[in-house]
């Protein structure tokens, strides 16, 4: 399955090219409104995976809309669990008026990264995806026996992903965007990190290791326009129609 951050144009700014990229993926990761969107956009993105028989995932964020919601926040967990609900029940409203439903909650940048390291962020995010009785999207490989029980003990069932387009380090960990070549940008290296995953379970990471990947859903990010660009061509890779 392919995933794709999606609906995140705010006011009169427009950002990505939602309608072209629906048909070809799998589950949209629909932002709040707390890094990108707004009331009218997240109705639009709806109706779109609506009509394309896409998955609805909320993708919420801390808030910060001048940072694109890529800066850390020093927040206390409890809040960031109640940001969550307030951005995720939004979604939920939205998907209600268009006679659908939330499928799963996938948090979006710094949040999304925080969790991964910081138990006490990843059981606040759990806490608030149980409200919604739905499974929280994480990256693949960084399921720690911590993590696993906390998601255990809130009845909250995880959703494990790779990502096309983005470099990994040893530790499991997406490299951050200030490192060198932390952002896959050529055709040659994005299928090929989506061939190594769907044929072998694994990639080579940016500091020379091997590192085991065994993803339910791969990502690809809308503002990279290289995997915009051949999403035909990931798409056949994981449905064995291509080789590379």
């Amino acid at each position: 399955m392919l995933n794709c951050d999606m609906g995140e144009s705010f006011g009169c700014w427009k950002i990505g090219n939602d309608a072209a990229i629906m048909p070809y993926i799998d589950m949209a990761n629909i932002a709040c409104g707390f890094h990108a969107s707004d009331p009218q956009t997240m109705n639009h993105t709806i109706k779109l995976a609506f009509e394309n028989e896409v998955s609805i995932g909320a993708h919420p964020s801390y808030p910060d809309l001048l940072g694109f919601g890529r800066r850390s926040m020093s927040i206390q967990p409890g809040e960031i669990t109640n940001i969550l609900i307030y951005q995720i029940g939004a979604l939920v409203g939205f998907c209600t008026s268009n006679n659908t439903e939330l499928s799963y909650v996938k948090p979006h940048g710094a949040l999304y990264h925080d969790m991964l390291t910081n138990n006490e962020v990843f059981e606040a995010v759990i806490d608030a995806t149980s409200v919604f009785d739905v499974p929280l999207m994480t990256l693949a490989g960084n399921d720690s026996q911590a993590q696993l029980d906390i998601a255990d003990k809130y009845d909250v069932p995880l959703l494990f992903e790779a990502f096309a387009d983005r470099a990994y380090l040893s530790n499991g960990q997406i490299a951050p965007r200030n490192m060198p070549q932390s952002v896959l940008s050529t055709e040659e290296d994005i299928l090929s990190q989506v061939a190594q995953i769907v044929n072998y379970g694994k990639i080579r990471t940016l500091d020379g290791y091997s590192l085991a990947l065994e993803p339910d859903t791969i990502c690809i990010h809308s503002d990279n326009s290289t995997s915009l660009g051949i999403i035909d061509k990931i798409k056949k890779i994981l449905t064995h129609d291509l080789g590379v």
